[in-house]
């Protein structure tokens, strides 16, 4: 029986945005992407830390090339929504921003977000209404292209030095406005922010990055109106940390501590033969 087409998969996640309270946890390989669904997540979404990281590089240092590359494979390894964290769309100008989502929507993804981030931690943000261009230049390469991709559009301020959050309401409400149909903000945590950039935004739904909101619940998040949570590279560097710490007692204490309780073998590879039958 054939799996779910790229048309399903989008479909399907246009509709977790709709009601209630999602999360959508960022795998950074086949492997963990495939462990998700097992779970029974309803959609993934890559993470550019993660990914970048699982090759060696720092976030940032992948390029287009690689990023859509990654996207492809993701989305045909799953039978779930994998939304693209397409970074900057590779391009600081409206027109190459629409050219390179073109390109992000054609690797079978359902959905993809441009954030509004330079790359230049000394001028983070891009200006005010460059921004606001580049968010219209996704929306209009999405509808030209004539699919139903969910487009996410972010404002870096809370990672990048801006906490402002007159000006992250002003900067989402405008990209709201603009077509995007989901909102994000990184890096914003308490509960009076949430609630207040989840009213700003409404009725669009917004994603919540739980990396920094620590000491919620799924349950007390969608209580505050949040329709989407991510996690960013966290569960990356759940991995990295374990790896690391187990290696560095081998290499500086001789030690194999590290080794106990650990899941075997035999179940993981159970998991995988079990996945590639479904």
């Amino acid at each position: 029986m054939p799996g779910p087409s790229t048309a399903d998969k989008r479909r399907a996640f246009r509709a977790l945005h709709t009601q209630g309270c999602f999360v959508i946890p960022n795998p950074w390989n086949v492997g963990s992407a495939v462990y998700l669904q097992g779970l029974g997540f309803k959609a993934l979404a890559t993470t550019s830390s993660g990914y970048a990281h699982s090759l060696g590089l720092a976030d940032g240092a992948v390029t287009r090339d690689m990023a859509l590359a990654h996207y492809r494979e993701l989305a045909g390894a799953t039978a779930i929504p994998v939304n693209a964290d397409f970074e900057g769309g590779f391009a600081d100008d409206p027109a190459g921003v629409a050219a390179n989502v073109t390109l992000c929507i054609e690797t079978g993804v359902a959905g993809l977000s441009i954030e509004d981030f330079t790359g230049d931690e000394a001028e983070p943000l891009y200006d005010f209404d460059l921004a606001l261009a580049r968010v219209k230049a996704a929306r209009k390469a999405i509808d030209q292209y004539g699919t139903d991709v969910v487009f996410t559009a972010r404002t870096e301020g809370f990672i990048h030095g801006r906490p402002d959050m007159d000006e992250t309401i002003r900067r989402l409400k405008a990209f709201a406005d603009a077509g995007a149909d989901c909102l994000y903000a990184p890096g914003i945590k308490t509960r009076e922010q949430i609630e207040a950039v989840v009213k700003a935004v409404a009725p669009k739904p917004f994603n919540l990055l739980m990396s920094f909101a620590g000491g919620f619940t799924v349950n007390d998040i969608a209580g505050m109106g949040v329709r989407r949570i991510s996690v960013g590279g966290t569960l990356a560097r759940v991995a990295m940390d374990a790896f690391i710490k187990s290696a560095r007692a081998i290499a500086q204490d001789g030690s194999f501590n590290s080794f106990a309780g650990i899941m075997p073998n035999a179940e993981l590879n159970n998991f995988f033969n079990d996945a590639r039958k479904q």
